[in-house]
């Protein structure tokens, strides 16, 4: 399609939010203005995300920009947007997905001293942490890259996603890249969300010029086991769908306790028929079943 007036592109300020944005704009090949939108996450740096309640800290204000028609799209790490789509709005692509995995700056696991303390303002990431190292201590960490680098140095480690490392020409910095195994990434984790107004058909069929099926039915899967579960960033869940060489989808998924000491994992492939959001309402169910109701409750009690 024909182009003349610049795309509007909605952005968060950051080195990394300004890499993604310029990232898509490069993929569709048409003049773009970067509209940069502080976001409430940005502004309160002193606040856990999980105490703020985590749900579109980073994303409303940049969706809100694009429904007030100040900009045409707005591009997320997808890991940061709410499980469930804001009205007015659709997910119209996910151009690609790095690295899903997270990784250790500072030291390695196996390198921390018995109590050193490890900083990051994930629960997801403590969770899995202090299920393979009840021993270690946890410190908030919040900010851009390299601050939570340089916060990581002053602690013995901290933790970050290696895609935003890669992406900003840090990977040598990463002491240790995590195995999935040890670390499932949060939901959506390593890939791009671009959104639109969901009546701008002139906007979505550029848009899908550059989505990715493949890495857009994986979120689609994950979002849908993030949904179910109805959690945001105080829930320690995590997820991660791929597809096979015949393109179903297999699919990981847990859920733990702050602490750890409870974690409950769940595995399985996509059946012939099923959609992938079939797929992540089953996991969910699957591991609620295990006894995550009962995490949810606590979640909701402490957090609302």
């Amino acid at each position: 399609m024909t182009v003349s007036n610049p795309i509007r592109l909605a952005t968060r300020g950051s080195a990394l939010a300004r890499w993604q944005a310029e990232r898509v704009a490069a993929l569709l090949a048409v003049p773009v203005e970067l509209v940069v939108i502080s976001s409430e996450g940005d502004r309160r740096l002193d606040v856990p995300i999980h105490e703020m309640g985590g749900i579109g800290v980073f994303t409303a204000a940049i969706q809100d920009a694009v429904l007030r028609g100040e900009a045409d799209i707005a591009v997320h790490s997808a890991k940061d947007l709410p499980a469930r789509t804001h009205a007015g709005l659709v997910l119209a692509a996910a151009p690609e997905r790095a690295d899903v995995r997270d990784a250790l700056v500072g030291r390695a696991l196996d390198d921390l001293a018995p109590g050193a303390t490890v900083a990051t303002g994930s629960v997801r990431r403590r969770a899995q942490i202090a299920a393979a190292r009840p021993d270690l201590q946890f410190v908030e960490l919040r900010g851009n890259i390299e601050t939570r680098i340089t916060k990581s140095l002053d602690a013995g480690a901290g933790v970050v996603a290696y895609a935003a490392l890669v992406r900003l020409g840090l990977a040598e910095r990463a002491a240790e890249v995590l195995d999935v195994e040890l670390m499932l990434p949060q939901v959506a984790q390593g890939a791009l969300a671009v959104e639109c107004r969901e009546d701008d058909d002139a906007t979505r069929a550029l848009l899908a010029a550059i989505d990715d099926r493949a890495v857009h039915t994986a979120i689609d899967a994950e979002r849908a086991y993030l949904a179910l579960l109805g959690g945001g960033c105080t829930l320690p869940c995590g997820a991660w769908a791929r597809p096979d060489a015949h393109g179903a989808l297999e699919m990981d998924v847990f859920l733990a306790s702050e602490d750890g000491e409870i974690a409950l994992r769940a595995s399985a492939m996509q059946a012939d028929g099923e959609t992938p959001e079939d797929l992540g309402r089953s996991l969910a169910e699957a591991i609620l079943a295990q006894g995550g109701d009962e995490l949810v409750a606590i979640d909701k009690q402490v957090y609302g």
